[in-house]
């Protein structure tokens, strides 16, 4: 296993993250974006306004993308489990 190899497999791995993590940061980004446009039009600056709604967003979001997101990081495990012996040599 050389480093373009291993960095190969980093890359890799971090694109996944990135991909798997998206929906639920994308989420939590709007639901925060609507709460503090309401916030502002109404000049209500309470803090834990915002937690009850990102919760609700984001485990809705688990509910409706968490499937695929597991589907696809298994999928990643399989693939390096299955080639662990091109790397190991």
């Amino acid at each position: 296993m050389n480093q373009a190899d291993v960095m190969q497999l980093f890359r890799d791995a971090i694109s996944l993250i990135i991909e798997v993590s998206a929906p639920i940061l994308l989420t939590a980004l709007v639901i925060g974006l609507v709460v503090s446009i309401f916030q502002a039009m109404t000049q209500i600056n309470e803090q834990t306004m915002t937690f009850i709604p990102k919760i609700l967003g984001i485990l809705l979001s688990l509910l409706f993308f968490g499937n695929w997101m597991l589907t696809r990081l298994v999928e990643f495990t399989q693939q390096l489990f299955g080639s662990i012996s091109m790397y190991i040599q």
